[in-house]
């Protein structure tokens, strides 16, 4: 009989806290009466505060693998990790007053949007298809139900079905391949898998058809073109405060998904992933940048700019070298917290009995408020790629990430189709500066916190375009390490 031998449970200490207070902010919920719902939304900020705290106190240089080898702790996942706390945090403070205003400020946002995070920081951390599957599954379920949040939407009821049914057909797809790779290498374990690989032939047919698989599992679940079709209907569908959670802090998961899976585990079979990568890339580019100019829908618009995002994100793991991975790293980052503000923002247009969704919306925002117009312009020069804002050094590290391996003509078309999309983003500061506002339009009326929060997120844009080197370095060297 073999000997129990008690995991670390150290490394998880944040997620084990994380999963506590969400039960505990379950119950706590159940017994307060609607009009003290504001201790269920402190207690969710503070357990994301607490636990970015537990992250932080953890070895930054150390890499500890625990729970029988399906959990790791590595300065890739501790980084990752801390911008989720940040962007979920900035994401649940925009969304209260929403919420307030449309009657459905209720407990249960809070508790998915815990069990949400919760996925996320196990995606993160997994060192096993088994728990990259079982984060996974924990975020795509607590999102689901998130989109359908709003019970007297049918918009938002049709959305949510949607979702859960291409998210569903998508988690099929990833365990098709999973189960391929394992009856081909026996073992679930990531560092096995790559172990195998690396000592065997990579040329299987059966190693090749599994990793087809998770490349199409992947896709749907970052939205990549030709699977893409679900971001556009829940991002419109969706109240517009689970958007923005939705958009941002999920694609710093999505790309530790991307590399456990792809970098960590099937690294031998880069040259089998990476023509399916660029096919992704150039068609999510093209599909998102061009589409998008026909919107007038904001949030169809920020959805179809998310798809060319995702283009971009894949151009740097494409490489395949250790520079691409952490220029995808700094993109996905930068792209989380830019969508958070830019989701944010939207929603200070909001108000009680109207929702700000078109891009007409904007118009004579500078006469109304010119400091949040000034927030407008950094946001969408830096969704742009607009130097010196941070999306301009991120397109360009995934550009030379793509260049440096000697595929010039997609760094070329890249360039190329972002100038197409710098329109439809010139377009909302054309709006906010050159335009008059609609008559009868009232004062922004956001409370304090709200707008210090995306003062605070979109002057972190502008920060980090003037000083990108910081986070740059702090990406290499996790990735390096």
């Amino acid at each position: 009989m073999t000997d129990f031998i008690a995991p670390d449970f150290q490394p998880a200490v944040a997620e084990i806290f994380l999963l506590t207070m969400a039960c505990v902010v379950l119950l706590v919920d159940v017994y307060l009466p609607a009009s003290k719902r504001g201790i269920t939304y402190v207690l969710t900020q503070l357990s994301l505060l607490i636990g970015a705290y537990l992250t932080l106190s953890l070895p930054m240089t150390e890499t500890v693998i625990t729970f029988n080898g399906s959990y790791i702790n590595d300065p890739m996942a501790l980084v990752l990790k801390l911008f989720i706390y940040l962007v979920s945090f900035l994401a649940f403070l925009y969304a209260r007053q929403y919420l307030v205003d449309r009657g459905i400020y209720r407990g249960e946002f809070y508790v998915l949007g815990l069990f949400a995070v919760l996925g996320m920081l196990v995606m993160v951390s997994a060192h096993s298809y088994l728990t990259i599957y079982l984060g996974l599954e924990l975020l795509s379920l607590s999102l689901y139900a998130m989109v359908a949040f709003n019970r007297d939407s049918s918009l938002s009821a049709e959305a949510a079905m949607k979702y859960f049914v291409l998210g569903a057909i998508a988690s099929g797809m990833l365990l098709y391949g999973m189960s391929m790779i394992y009856g081909a290498t026996g073992t679930l374990d990531i560092g096995e898998i790559a172990a195998f690989i690396a000592a065997n032939d990579s040329d299987s047919v059966v190693l090749k058809f599994g990793v087809v698989f998770l490349v199409v599992g992947i896709a749907f679940k970052l939205g990549a073109v030709p699977f893409h079709m679900w971001i556009p209907d829940v991002y419109q569908g969706a109240p517009t405060a689970v958007t923005l959670f939705i958009s941002s802090a999920p694609k710093i998961a999505a790309f530790a998904m991307l590399m456990r899976i792809l970098v960590d585990s099937a690294q031998g079979m880069h040259v089998h992933w990476q023509d399916m990568l660029i096919i992704l890339a150039v068609l999510s580019i093209i599909v998102g940048n061009v589409v998008a100019i026909a919107q007038t829908n904001i949030k169809r618009m920020l959805g179809y700019s998310t798809i060319a995002h995702v283009g971009f994100l894949l151009l740097g793991v494409l490489a395949g070298t250790a520079e691409g991975y952490a220029a995808s790293m700094f993109y996905a980052i930068v792209y989380a917290i830019t969508t958070a503000a830019g989701f944010g923002l939207v929603i200070l247009l909001s108000r009680a009995g109207y929702d700000a969704e078109n891009i007409s919306d904007f118009k004579g925002l500078n006469k109304r408020s010119p400091w949040f117009a000034f927030m407008v312009m950094i946001v969408m020069m830096s969704m742009a790629g607009v130097p010196p804002f941070v999306g301009f050094w991120a397109k360009l590290q995934v550009l030379q990430a793509v260049v440096s391996i000697e595929l010039v003509w997609l760094a070329i078309l890249a360039v190329l189709l972002s100038v197409v999309g710098a329109f439809y983003y010139l377009r909302i500061i054309k709006f906010t500066y050159f335009d008059d506002a609609d008559e009868h339009v009232p004062e922004i009326a956001a409370p304090v916190d709200v707008k210090i929060a995306l003062s605070f997120n979109s002057l972190l844009i502008l920060a980090l375009g003037i000083y990108p080197s910081s986070l740059m370095a702090l990406c290499v060297a996790s990735i390096a390490a």
